[in-house]
């Protein structure tokens, strides 16, 4: 059995990604896109003008290359690509759907005129005293319904290769969860290790999510089982009614561990995988009881999302 991963969060996660920084891609290497000459004309240029129109025309390779931009050898363009990404793709994940959903409980309240129907037995005694007098409303108790919050979890597979799409469609899943439950989201990213880019209760602006993760590249091996109990950990911070870790992973696991078993001690799993590599995606979602889809690029990512989490 393969012992814990090992965790980097807060200081360490930060010096981790400040290491991720420094191993760049040249011009030359940026250059075999046949767009880059338009998105950057001149080193130390971005064309916000061509990077909106690559966006009608492919939208997916257009995010896939400003995802690869910011890790520019070039710092000019590095820091440019990186402010305007942190913008982007929380605008296309804001395109999908984020409004969670969720069944509403019966629940004792603080009285609001429009809070729901008077709690007479647990008011009662403030009525009593009151009299013919005025009743102090603040003593009341009203019974209405509240929808259960949601705790998410993105766990962002970084093993292997993690550049261009793979990349883009990281950090469109990273804005998405970060726009359907801002208050309440953790990002990890995981291989042999795991870099817990924001904490389930740590506030840190959700552009700075997106570029942080654009900021990591991809190597070494696969612990997906974990990984999923690294994200138990953070949900267990958590006071949500619903807890759910959404995995972007093809879940194909190269240590020992038993993925199954550590899904087992989680709320809730969906998982997302690459539709030209899913089969064991496929296999894990359905021996742990997974809702289950799959993207072909970054641009699918916010419905994906959407249709894992929206139970109907």
């Amino acid at each position: 059995m393969s012992p814990p991963p090992s965790v980097k969060e807060g200081d360490e996660a930060d010096a981790e990604v400040a290491k991720n920084q420094k191993k760049t891609t040249s011009r030359r290497d940026l250059a075999k896109n046949p767009r880059f000459e338009q998105v950057s004309p001149e080193v130390g240029e971005l064309d916000e003008d061509a990077i909106d129109e690559g966006l009608r025309d492919d939208p997916d390779e257009t995010l896939s290359m400003l995802a690869d931009l910011v890790g520019a050898t070039d710092e000019k363009l590095r820091a440019l690509a990186r402010r305007l990404a942190g913008r982007l793709f929380l605008d296309v994940a804001r395109r999908g759907p984020v409004r969670p959903r969720g069944i509403g409980t019966l629940t004792e309240m603080p009285y609001r005129p429009d809070g729901g129907d008077l709690d007479i037995d647990a008011s009662l005694e403030a009525i009593v005293e009151a009299g013919r007098g005025a009743i102090d409303v603040e003593r009341l108790k009203v019974r209405g319904w509240v929808k259960p919050g949601t705790a998410l979890c993105l766990l962002v597979d970084r093993s292997g290769s993690m550049g261009g799409k793979p990349l883009a469609t990281a950090a469109v899943a990273a804005a998405t969860v970060a726009c359907r439950s801002p208050q309440d989201y953790s990002v990890l990213a995981f291989g042999k290790d795991v870099v817990v880019c924001k904490g389930q209760q740590t506030p840190k602006p959700s552009d700075l999510v997106v570029t942080d993760l654009l900021s990591l590249r991809g190597y070494g091996t696969t612990d997906l089982a974990g990984a999923l109990h690294i994200a138990g950990d953070q949900l267990r911070r958590s006071n949500a009614g619903r807890k759910v870790v959404v995995v972007l992973s093809d879940c194909r696991s190269t240590v020992d561990g038993d993925p199954v078993a550590a899904a087992a001690g989680l709320d809730e799993v969906v998982v997302i995988a690459p539709e030209s590599d899913d089969d064991e995606a496929q296999a894990f979602a359905a021996r742990v009881g997974a809702r289950i889809t799959t993207v072909g690029g970054p641009s699918e990512v916010a419905d994906a999302i959407g249709r894992v989490l929206d139970r109907t």
